[in-house]
């Protein structure tokens, strides 16, 4: 793979860190121009994105910091190797993102009175976007890995640290790829929806639903450790988040305004 753009010494680029950034700031880009579309004025609409991303990205950051203590893979034996700038470079938990955005999302959206459906359906494409461009890097920084497979798409994940080295020339799922390709999916049909647009809500709900559907099966893929278990182990907590947010999509389309009907003038 390519973990690094650049390499000088001790001091690298991450290819990932460039590109969850660049997914982030296209993200934004089209969650903009999507809410002046909805008459949401521009500059609410970059502090609610702003706020949204780094409420993300400490989030994912926390919930990567507790499974992995949790598995004993890292931070066991010294607690200032949270804030090293390891830690800070690696991947994080994108469930746990998605739960701290939605928080800080209703908290921004009460204080300053927004359209609470009508702006998230304006950010759903372009949290698509951004998250298909953000696992492009995942690929690219080897972490987020599938399991071993026989598949002729299968991918050697080489010197990299998130794989043992004695895996490293075992063929992977590679899951990354997959849920980009998913989220790029996503992100073009809630385009369309967007543009045909019935109720509010209908935007946010799909994207609730159809991410939560395929990150549900792409975690059956999944070969690295670190996202929880439950039901025994039947599940990773990770499905469980995703089984929710397919409930959340649901409720909401079932849930959404009646259309009212014209009455017809009367009659003389």
């Amino acid at each position: 793979m390519f973990p690094r753009l650049y390499q000088f010494g001790s001091f690298g680029i991450p290819t990932y860190g460039v590109l969850v950034a660049l997914g982030v700031l296209v993200g934004l880009w089209i969650s903009v121009r999507n809410s002046a579309k909805s008459g949401i004025k521009a500059e609410n609409a970059w502090d609610f994105g702003i706020a949204v991303v780094l409420a993300g990205i400490i989030g994912s950051k926390v919930l990567y910091i507790i499974l992995d203590w949790r598995t004993g893979n890292a931070f066991g034996d010294n607690l200032r190797d949270i804030f090293s700038l390891n830690t800070l470079q690696a991947g994080g938990v994108f469930s746990g993102g998605l739960v701290a955005a939605f928080v800080v999302a209703a908290w921004f959206l009460r204080k300053y009175h927004m359209p609470a459906l009508a702006t998230c359906d304006a950010f759903a494409p372009g949290l698509a976007m951004g998250h298909a461009i953000g696992r492009v890097g995942c690929f690219a920084a080897g972490c987020c890995y599938g399991k071993p497979t026989e598949h002729f798409w299968g991918v050697t994940f080489k010197n990299l640290l998130p794989i043992p080295l004695v895996d490293a020339l075992v063929p992977r799922e590679p899951t990354q790829l997959f849920e980009s390709a998913a989220e790029l999916g996503i992100f073009f049909l809630l385009s369309w929806m967007f543009k045909r647009k019935k109720f509010d809500g209908q935007i946010f709900g799909a994207y609730l639903f159809l991410y939560g559907i395929a990150r549900f099966f792409i975690e059956f893929l999944r070969g690295d450790e670190g996202r929880g278990s439950v039901f025994g182990g039947l599940l990773s907590g990770t499905q469980l988040i995703a089984i929710c947010l397919v409930l959340a999509g649901g409720v909401i389309w079932y849930l959404r305004p009646t259309p009212r009907v014209a009455l017809a003038p009367a009659t003389r």
